[in-house]
């Protein structure tokens, strides 16, 4: 080999690592710990409160900002792995009732973003990050001062519909056991007649009712579409107080979503009346109640009792009580799902305030846990101290998979965006 010959191999040999970019370092607001195989980093801060968010067919991220912003378009240069900046971000949409919903259409032309009491869409450009043509789709969804969230759903399975997730007004809705209320529910509706002219919600066909405010939503690859449920707070039976460890969070199976004779479709899973048990040693003429099995609290409507609730639809696996899950997204096998914890108020001891995984059955769509365990969701970020929380911890709200496979995170009191490395959508 000549000198020249050599000279050349060596340069060629540095160049991936002369021309490698790599993203400056943004401390988080708040340290967070990873389970082994597991990394992460903060992307961006500065925001106003994310929400929720979704890719873009670019790879740019659309995020809902609750803080009075409205939606931002975020451009990103990806080197592979956790390495990953933004390249620059601007406002896309400003309208300060935007709070949490947003969703778009498989070939993303078409984007849904709501608010307490409307979902609009837009028309949308990933390549020039502009929107046009505003429509009200669905409206007349306002609820009290309760449970603002309004989370949207466009199935991969079915992309002609748009699930929206509405949640219960007021801790103990009574009403919100009648269907007509269509509180404390999941519709479907079919995008062309929404398109076509708005809507009250009150016209989309029942996914599922007594979901007291499933603001998690999400499909598996089979086309199942799950959610995951925050319980009542402050509950009590037979005069006792058990909120501390009751009821459980719930992750619950909604039937395939181009199924419309499963047996999930447009059935009932218990809220006003009917919770699932986290700790059965609590709760009052309990024996015999298991984790996961509905029982009834004081002051039913209806007449229910532990009987009647038992036939009504359990979930599929419990969460600790008040961890306040807000969002489920499958990896493309089938056999994980990511959740995370939003994190508690209505406990002396704080919990949630994390990531984890929950091991599915990719053949039979369903957890590989018994609906009895009360360890399915395995943690792989968290915040060591939970002492700390709320203030001194990052909360969780959405997950959203990149277009080259990481899972990204939306913390909204730390107004942050979290690319997780050792999560994969493969």
């Amino acid at each position: 080999m000549t000198g020249i010959q050599y000279i050349v191999m060596a340069i060629a040999a540095l160049a991936p690592q002369a021309f490698a970019q790599t993203c400056a370092t943004i401390n988080p607001a708040n340290p967070a710990t990873f389970a082994s195989g597991y990394s992460g980093r903060v992307v961006m801060n500065g925001l106003k409160t994310p929400r929720g968010f979704v890719f873009d067919c670019q790879g740019n991220i659309l995020t809902a900002e609750q803080g009075g912003y409205g939606v931002r378009y975020i451009q990103l240069t990806d080197n592979g792995g956790t390495n990953v900046c933004v390249k620059s971000s601007k406002q896309l949409i400003s309208d300060s009732s935007i709070n949490h919903g947003i969703a778009l259409t498989p070939d993303c032309k078409t984007l849904f973003v709501s608010s307490l009491t409307t979902v609009w869409s837009w028309t949308y450009d990933g390549t020039t990050g502009t929107v046009s043509n505003k429509k009200t789709v669905v409206q007349n969804m306002r609820n009290g001062g309760f449970h603002l969230s309004r989370t949207l759903l466009v199935p991969k399975a079915n992309p002609d519909v748009l699930i929206i997730q509405r949640g219960s007004d007021g801790n103990l809705d009574s009403a919100a056991a009648k269907v007509e209320t269509a509180r404390s529910q999941l519709r479907i509706f079919k995008i062309a007649d929404i398109q076509a002219a708005a809507v009250d919600y009150t016209k989309g066909e029942v996914l599922g009712m007594g979901l007291r405010n499933t603001v998690g939503v999400g499909e598996d690859p089979r086309g199942g579409i799950w959610s995951v449920d925050n319980g009542c707070d402050d509950m009590k039976r037979g005069g006792s107080d058990i909120h501390q460890e009751n009821p459980c969070e719930e992750l619950n199976y909604h039937g395939m979503i181009n199924d419309t004779a499963s047996a999930e479709r447009g059935k009932d899973y218990g809220y006003p009346d009917c919770y699932a048990v986290w700790d059965p040693s609590i709760i009052p003429n309990g024996s015999g109640l298991k984790v996961g099995q509905n029982f009834v609290i004081d002051s039913p409507t209806a007449g229910n009792t532990d009987a009647t609730c038992q036939a009504k639809m359990a979930p599929k696996l419990c969460f600790p009580s008040h961890t306040a899950p807000l969002d489920i997204k499958f990896n493309a096998k089938g056999d994980t799902a990511y959740v995370p914890f939003h994190g508690s108020w209505d406990r002396t001891s704080p919990d949630g305030y994390r990531l984890s995984k929950v091991a599915f059955d990719p053949v039979m769509g369903m957890p590989t846990a018994p609906s009895t365990s009360k360890t399915a969701a395995v943690n792989i970020m968290y915040n060591e101290n939970l002492g700390g929380c709320p203030n001194k911890c990052f909360r969780p709200v959405n997950v959203a998979f990149g277009p080259n496979g990481q899972l990204f995170m939306t913390s909204d009191t730390t107004n942050e965006i979290w690319v997780i490395g050792g999560a994969t959508y493969k």
